[in-house]
């Protein structure tokens, strides 16, 4: 009976959040940009932080209705093995909000219950990810068909703590939380491109979360200066998201020919980070601060393209829908391996 009561719920993945979190990292990335464009950046920061409040607030009802009415798409979604990670994007929405609210309006104290649940929640998914990888592939272990940058979804969560962490006091566990992300991107770093050998790219229509490989450099960047890292570790950083966003950029012509679709939103989040970072190492009129803005407006216009191209779809009901079933084909076997 339940799949007959808002059936379009069915199809509402976690993977949804990432609007959050690129509207989110959008207002970050304007408010980053006040000292050079004054009080007009502070207010479309705001603005977009608004957006996002709002939108999160109705993704997190239409979740808690999708996993009463639809227990079992929910479940599906915990054993998917792509999907599973993103289920990582809740609690990052949760400390995006809590980050900007503190950019935005300073550390107030309310906003610590948002960004400490967050932070556990986050720690959770983490645990729970990395659970995973002990069981049999054909349990629902790590396996080959996973391996995607979605795995460094979880990563991101734990180095965008700090963010948040340092101004409102908890420094020790903002540290703490961020050398999980260490510990762990360099490891999703390496799956992946061994991925990449033993069974090729990952299906066509995710091409656009390889857009995810920026957010560890760029995030860990700006929350290592947040936690008093000396400037020279933030160009280090810098100059790793950098080739992060220019390696992917060479799939761009094969991600535009795509139908629209929830992956592109992977761009999102990434490109604002990339923004973000950037402007927080620019000096004002310093090239560096021009480079910034131009990012800055990259990341805007993606995301406007992002936020028309799903307004489009949910009028249309192309993205409240099953998902195309992608097909892993095996790698080949190297030449003169004894034939089975």
């Amino acid at each position: 009976m339940s799949d007959a009561r808002l059936p379009a719920l069915k199809f509402l993945q976690p993977g949804w959040y990432a609007i959050v979190m690129g509207l989110g990292g959008l207002s970050l990335a304007w408010h980053r940009a006040v000292p050079l464009m004054g009080e007009m950046a502070g207010a479309a920061a705001l603005a977009l932080g608004i957006l996002a409040t709002l939108v999160f607030a109705v993704l997190l009802v239409a979740t808690a209705l999708r996993g009463y009415l639809h227990p079992a798409a929910w479940a599906e979604d915990r054993r998917h093995p792509v999907r599973h990670t993103f289920v990582a994007t809740l609690p990052i929405s949760m400390m995006l909000i809590a980050t900007v609210a503190v950019a935005l309006l300073g550390p107030q104290r309310w906003i610590t219950p948002l960004w400490a649940a967050g932070c556990a929640a986050q720690l959770w998914v983490t645990l729970w990810v990395l659970g995973r990888w002990w069981l049999p592939p054909q349990g629902g272990g790590l396996q080959w068909a996973g391996v995607t940058p979605g795995l460094f979804i979880p990563i991101v969560g734990n180095v965008l703590v700090p963010l948040a962490g340092v101004p409102l006091g908890y420094w020790e566990w903002s540290l703490a939380q961020y050398g999980i992300g260490l510990l762990f991107w360099p490891v999703a770093s390496v799956l992946l491109v061994v991925r990449l050998a033993m069974q090729g790219l990952w299906p066509e229509r995710l091409l656009p979360s390889a857009f995810i490989l920026i957010a560890p450099p760029a995030v860990g960047g700006i929350a290592a200066l947040q936690l008093g890292a000396p400037p020279f570790v933030g160009w280090l950083l810098w100059g790793m998201a950098l080739v992060s966003l220019l390696w992917p950029a060479l799939l761009v012509r094969r991600i535009a020919a795509l139908p629209f679709g929830m992956p592109h939103w992977g761009m999102s989040f990434p490109l604002t980070a990339m923004a973000a970072f950037t402007l927080r190492i620019a000096e004002p009129g310093g090239p560096m601060a021009v480079v910034g803005l131009a990012f800055l407006a990259l990341a805007t216009l993606v995301i406007t393209a992002l936020v028309l191209g799903t307004l489009r779809g949910l009028r249309d009901g192309t993205l409240l829908a099953p998902e195309p079933v992608a097909t892993i084909a095996p790698a080949p076997a190297p030449a003169g391996a004894p034939s089975r």
